[in-house]
């Protein structure tokens, strides 16, 4: 379906990046995953995958790493946003600092990516641009204001994207998932274990039941939502975003 699409995924080392990445490879597409460490892109990376050391939250590696990209592996007709941060915080212990990190990363990161990714994506016939939002996009999450805005922010930019570009061959979409069985979920766990002086089964189950299923989504699920959006029969999904959350949000 997308042979000889150059695909580039950012956090395509692990979790749902990878699981895209290598649903893209599957589908014939030539994949560079992006990182900031090396050493795990080395060892997620298997054939047709070519890794990319990158800090998406610096303007000047995003520029260059996609540059080089571009130049070994022809236009990014498929660019997917995806790298970020999953940390929180309550407002009052939320410092400006801490602020900046993760919109750095989540919004910033993400604005980066795509524009740097257009500018070779206009000199094709085709393309699709894909951010990984998440439900706390949509509707908030207590203890994460700042990761929370992050998330409205990107499904604002792939909104007004669309509408930029109405009628183009391109599309902006956004994948929103509740949980996710990734390692930012083992992270976490420990995280809320600690603060909340519970065990980490029950930390692990306090995120499960905020999904509407009341389990954990796999890194695949979100990986065959990505897959059907770069689907070329899809030219009318655009400026939207898949819910991926168990149940109505």
């Amino acid at each position: 379906m997308l042979d000889g699409k150059h695909a580039l995924v950012t956090g395509g080392g692990t979790g749902i990046g990878l699981a895209i990445a290598q649903a893209l490879v599957e589908n014939g597409a030539k994949v560079t995953i992006t990182g900031r460490r090396p050493e795990v892109l080395e060892e997620a990376a298997t054939t047709g995958m070519f890794p990319l050391a990158m800090d998406v939250s610096d303007e000047g590696s995003v520029r260059d790493g996609i540059a080089q990209a571009v130049a070994k592996r022809g236009p990014v007709q498929i660019c997917v946003a995806n790298a970020g941060i999953a940390e929180g915080r309550k407002l009052h212990k939320t410092s400006a600092e801490f602020w900046r990190k993760i919109m750095a990363t989540n919004l910033d990161g993400c604005f980066y990516t795509v524009r740097e990714s257009l500018g070779s994506m206009l000199e094709t016939d085709w393309g699709r641009v894909i951010a990984v939002s998440s439900i706390a996009g949509l509707r908030g999450s207590a203890g994460a204001g700042a990761y929370a805005a992050s998330k409205h922010g990107v499904i604002g930019m792939m909104r007004s994207f669309a509408e930029d570009f109405l009628g183009s061959p391109y599309t902006f979409n956004s994948i929103c998932p509740g949980y996710v069985d990734t390692p930012i979920v083992t992270r976490n766990t420990e995280s809320i274990a600690a603060r909340a002086g519970v065990s980490d089964t029950e930390a692990r189950d306090m995120m499960v039941k905020l999904n509407r299923h009341q389990k954990l989504i796999t890194p695949q699920e979100v990986a065959a939502a990505a897959l059907w959006l770069c689907n070329p029969i899809c030219e009318s999904v655009n400026g939207t975003e898949v819910r991926i959350a168990g149940g109505p949000i």
